[in-house]
């Protein structure tokens, strides 16, 4: 069985930036990948980033078009961590950002933007971003 714990949400001015961790414990050697999601008040999940890995390739990532160059995602493997540093924030980034991780391996990204990818989910952490 595998957890993640995010931490790292709060309130930060438009333009601010924040940086996410959420960390896996557990079966941690069973992850091929993990992912931020977020969800706003009134509105439906929507995947941000992901990464993933395996034994013969570098970490690989994918993210929704609107963090593209604000949002970056990193992998520190020595604390079964993955960070999501976001910068240029805006008042529409407000959100419960949820961490996930799978199981399972693909070679698409498309893959690892879909909810139902994913085996294991966080509680989330909330950020506000005022205008």
């Amino acid at each position: 069985q595998v957890s993640v714990v995010e931490s790292g949400g709060g309130l930060v001015q438009a333009g601010g930036s924040l940086r996410l961790s959420c960390r896996a414990s557990g079966r941690t050697s069973s992850i091929d990948g993990m992912a931020w999601f977020r969800q706003a008040p009134g509105k439906e999940r929507e995947f941000v980033a992901a990464v993933w890995w395996s034994a013969w390739s570098s970490n690989m990532t994918t993210y929704a078009d609107s963090a593209k160059g604000r949002f970056f995602i990193s992998r520190d493997t020595a604390e079964n961590t993955v960070r999501l540093q976001m910068d240029s924030l805006k008042p529409e980034d407000t959100a419960l950002y949820v961490c996930a991780a799978t199981r399972l391996f693909y070679k698409e990204p498309a893959y690892y933007r879909a909810s139902r990818t994913y085996n294991y989910w966080g509680q989330g952490t909330q950020v506000t971003v005022s205008s």
